[in-house]
């Protein structure tokens, strides 16, 4: 259990963009913030295209504020679940990033302590076989980039109520997301990455400086050995503070 959990919270931290601050109002999966400084999106109806919902949700995420991120600082619990196991390894993450830059530590003592990092050009697992890509190129940053070259935006069927687009870059990176309808907000998405799919839903929200984040969500990995399944809760978060190269110094 402890390298299946393990590499189940590397991996899945990867298309982990959420972040809060506890004096921000507070928000959940469906309902208006108590204070937003974020303007309603577009309104989506049948006839939206999957290019103007995926604009609808940037727009939703926070638009040019969302767009215009220098860093984010997370930290929080994590119940990690192995396969066919309904008993979770509790844990502490954190996680660093700096555009493509990123750092995580992940501290589940007595069981287990891990550190990865991306520096920009060059990766560090201190387990061995775990890679990380940039972490811009997949996940909610990917709203970001969707109209820049290179980047296609295509339909997908929608999930129950959810309506679905897909965004794939150049070097083929693919995220699939699933927004609601009524608010253009990001409930669910799905990347493939090395042969396996990850996937992400979101319960909870908080807005943060003018950014709508995450603070609340599930992730579930699909692998030969079974589904991997992880449940976070963020409780602190810093976003655009000043972060020093020293963070991401590979040793």
């Amino acid at each position: 259990m402890r390298r299946y959990a393990l590499t189940l919270a590397v991996f899945l931290l990867l298309a982990s963009t959420a972040s809060a601050q506890d004096k921000d109002a507070k928000s959940n999966g469906n309902g208006a913030p108590a204070t937003s400084t974020i303007p309603a999106p577009p309104a989506i109806t049948a006839d939206t295209t999957p290019i103007e919902l995926a604009r609808a949700a940037l727009a939703a995420q926070g638009g040019d504020k969302f767009k215009h991120l220098k860093s984010m600082w997370i930290t929080g619990d994590a119940n990690l679940y192995a396969p066919n196991s309904s008993q979770s390894l509790p844990g502490k993450f954190a996680m660093v990033t700096v555009g493509d830059k990123i750092r995580i530590d992940i501290n589940a003592q007595p069981v287990f302590t891990f550190k990865q990092i991306y520096n920009g050009e060059q990766s560090y697992s201190s387990m061995p076989g775990v890679s990380m890509p940039p972490a811009s190129k997949f996940g909610l940053l990917v709203l970001t980039k969707f109209e820049q070259p290179g980047y296609k935006v295509s339909a997908l069927p929608n999930d129950k109520k959810l309506r679905g687009f897909r965004i794939v870059d150049s070097d083929g990176n693919t995220t699939d997301f699933f927004i609601d309808p009524a608010t253009a907000r990001v409930m669910k998405y799905l990347t493939p990455y090395n042969g396996y799919m990850f996937g992400t839903e979101n319960s909870k929200f908080r807005e943060v400086d003018g950014v709508l984040v995450p603070i609340s969500f599930t992730q579930r990995l699909e692998m030969p050995q079974g589904a991997f399944f992880a449940e976070y809760k963020v409780k602190d978060v810093k976003i655009n503070s000043p972060i020093g190269d020293d963070v991401f110094v590979i040793q």
